[in-house]
């Protein structure tokens, strides 16, 4: 079977729910913003990043090893396994200095202008707060400076 890419299919829900659903994974960071509709995704192709207790050998999926998914807060999206929106904003602080920004300020953006421009929703882990607040304002003008 060939390689599915993101460019198959119409929405990147689709996608994922052609290569990862009903397997035991998660998606976790940038691919979790993509199917919880706060980041539209890059044009170019990117891996799907998933939290895995098994991975296996897709090469289009990034994959985050862990022993149990006892501490990943998820919910189910049509058939995929997707960290929650607070789960994945601490994922991505948590590695601030090593990722691409745009996918959590677009994500944040568009999380506070629909949660009636707030972020009281969000449960910030306490070590990420100085980070967050770091790039919170960014995230409130995204839209403004695009």
């Amino acid at each position: 079977m060939a390689m599915q890419l993101s460019n198959d299919f119409l929405t990147a829900r689709d996608w994922h729910r052609s290569v990862i659903g009903s397997q035991d994974m998660i998606l976790r960071c940038r691919s979790a913003l993509e199917h919880l509709q706060l980041f539209t995704g890059y044009l170019d192709q990117n891996p799907i990043e998933v939290y895995a207790k098994n991975p296996n050998n897709f090469e289009n999926i990034a994959y985050h090893v862990v022993d149990t998914f006892d501490d990943i807060e998820f919910i189910s999206i049509d058939n995929v396994l997707c960290t929650s929106i607070s789960q994945t904003v601490n994922d991505l602080l948590n590695d601030l200095d090593n990722i691409d920004e745009q996918p959590l300020v677009e994500g944040l953006s568009k999380y506070y202008y629909t949660s009636g421009q707030s972020f009281d929703g969000l449960r910030i882990n306490p070590e990420n707060i100085g980070r967050f607040n770091l790039i919170k304002d960014w995230a409130i003008d995204y839209y403004n400076e695009v």
